[in-house]
């Protein structure tokens, strides 16, 4: 009988990630707004290009249920209560990782966290590198360690203008780094105007 017990507890530890389901929290949600977040979440899953269907879906229903979890945050707190409301964001912040990492690399992750911030961290890295292309390898590590974390309060943002807002903060907070180092961004960005229309005019 021991044995027998020892080799269904075996069995259950053994048994592969992708085999468990993972179920949409949609209770008391609407239908409408269930499928838009569906639909938002697939098309993040569809850029991971999984093999596994049954990996995707769970990794979707993952993604969905963190937004129905944001929602149901933001709507719980007014203005007035920003500290609860950031309090609670906090205490659910790493979930999303660590239920993705069950399906999938770090890379992959980071993947899903830009498709949840509309790749505004690639976006705003590459331009900052295009822009003052004498960056140093220190100063290039510094501007992406804060467009990461510029990613991470923008993942729990309300919406995409909040989202947007956390980017923006810490660009400002780049520029005046890079200013203090000794950078002209104003001449910088001049400069990088002027090569973006000597490319464009050199297109056929």
């Amino acid at each position: 009988m021991k044995n027998v017990l020892y080799a269904a507890i075996l069995w259950l530890f053994t048994l592969p990630i992708s085999a468990q389901s993972v179920s949409l929290n949609t209770e008391g949600l609407d239908s409408a707004y269930v499928n838009s977040i569906i639909a938002r979440s697939q098309k993040i899953v569809d850029g991971l290009q999984l093999s596994d269907t049954k990996k995707a879906e769970n990794v979707r229903n993952i993604i969905a249920n963190r937004y129905f979890l944001l929602n149901a945050i933001h709507s719980k707190y007014d203005k007035s209560q920003q500290d609860a409301r950031d309090a609670e964001l906090y205490k659910h912040h790493f979930e999303l990782a660590s239920a993705l990492a069950q399906y999938l690399t770090e890379e992959q992750i980071d993947a899903v966290k830009d498709g949840m911030t509309f790749g505004r961290l690639k976006r705003d890295y590459n331009a900052t590198l295009d822009m003052i292309p004498t960056l140093t390898d220190e100063e290039k590590l510094q501007v992406l360690i804060w467009l990461k974390e510029a990613r991470e309060y923008a993942m729990d943002a309300a919406d995409s203008k909040g989202k947007h807002f956390w980017f923006d903060k810490y660009r400002g907070r780049t520029n005046n780094w890079l200013s203090s180092r000794g950078y002209d961004l104003k001449k910088e960005r001049d400069e990088w105007m002027k090569r973006i229309e000597q490319q464009k005019a050199k297109q056929p």
